[in-house]
């Protein structure tokens, strides 16, 4: 039986890195209405309850901008898609 020091074993786990999250973020606009933002929400990003959707609009309203989810690169890539079709203002993906 080969075994490995404790030092070995460190390096390894500190090699393996999980993947990176990227935020979605939304910003505001002239355009989109909070009830769009807030069914948009809804509509595409799971999970999201209308509550949660609506303290995000004002968020967006507030300070500019909210992530409004977060979470693997593909499946980002997908909402940030999604949302952007239905003509909310999006920021480019950020990594989180």
């Amino acid at each position: 039986m080969v075994r490995s020091s404790p030092v070995a074993v460190r390096e390894r786990q500190q090699l393996r890195q999980p993947y990176p999250n990227y935020r979605v973020v939304v910003l505001d606009d002239a355009i989109n209405t909070f009830q769009h933002v807030v069914e948009c929400l809804v509509r595409f990003i799971p999970g999201m309850q209308p509550d949660r959707a609506w303290d995000l609009a004002h968020r967006i309203d507030s300070d500019g901008s909210a992530v409004v989810w977060c979470g693997p690169q593909e499946q980002a890539e997908l909402y940030h898609q999604q949302l952007g079709a239905e003509g909310l203002t999006m920021a480019p993906l950020e990594r989180d």
